[in-house]
């Protein structure tokens, strides 16, 4: 078996539909930083893929910061993949 590869969805509350919220300013700040493969940042979801570790030391900052930014949720799904799709 060749690198663990992870891909991750996550979202942070609470929403503001009038702008963005200092937490989702940070969440896409740490996501887009990351080394990382794929990154997908979008109003309601966001999602990211990379090499397990890389995706994890990205999750941890990503909780840090955004509860220290004011997130009151934030909901992750973490799948493990490889190159032909989901297992």
């Amino acid at each position: 078996m060749g690198t663990v590869r992870l891909r991750v969805e996550f979202t942070t509350e609470p929403f503001d539909l009038d702008e963005a919220p200092a937490h989702a300013l940070v969440a896409r700040e740490v996501i887009e930083a990351a080394e990382l493969d794929a990154v997908d940042v979008g109003p309601f979801g966001n999602t990211a893929e990379g090499r397990a570790d890389a995706v994890l030391v990205a999750l941890d900052a990503l909780l840090r910061r955004t509860l220290e930014a004011g997130a009151t949720r934030i909901s992750l799904q973490v799948n493990v993949i490889d190159g032909e799709g989901d297992r």
